[in-house]
């Protein structure tokens, strides 16, 4: 007898952050592990001609970095995870384990509420306000950075 598949705890529907977004169905409690994140797995090389940034008006990918060779592109042979939205404020994590990444819930999620992690987008050149406004953030959090990047380390160091 085949195992009856796992029902989702979230549904996918038009999100106020962007495009559409996971919404909790149900209450998932802190720590719980919702969903994997899976896609076609791609060189960086073959991600970034995929998505070159300098013909997008906007950036929106469903790129995943792994590690420093591979790339999961949720946008190819990708589940549900891809619509989870970023937030500055987020209430998901992800989870790298033997490189396949995880979301799991960072505190107890309600129904209703729209499934979030930080995306922690990091750009191999400087982030100037051109970058920033490439890669804007509409997640409203109190905290909101304006942008999905994050300072690179030797940036946070300088700062």
């Amino acid at each position: 007898m085949a195992r009856k598949q796992r029902e989702l705890p979230f549904i996918i529907r038009g999100s106020a952050i962007q495009g559409r977004g996971a919404f909790a169905v149900r209450q998932i409690r802190k720590g719980t592990r919702i969903i994997e994140y899976t896609g076609e797995r791609v060189s960086h090389e073959e991600a970034e001609e995929r998505y070159p940034d300098d013909e997008m008006e906007r950036h929106h990918t469903f790129l995943f970095s792994v590690d420093e060779e591979t790339v999961i592109d949720g946008g190819r042979q990708g589940n549900e995870a891809s619509f989870i939205n970023h937030s500055c404020d987020p209430n998901c994590e992800a989870v790298d384990e033997d490189g396949r990444i995880f979301i799991e819930a960072a505190r107890t999620i309600y129904p209703g509420e729209e499934l979030t992690y930080d995306y922690n987008f990091e750009l191999e050149d400087e982030h100037d306000e051109e970058a920033r406004a490439l890669y804007p953030c509409a997640c409203g959090a109190d905290n909101c950075r304006g942008t999905i990047l994050v300072e690179k380390e030797d940036e946070q160091e300088k700062g």
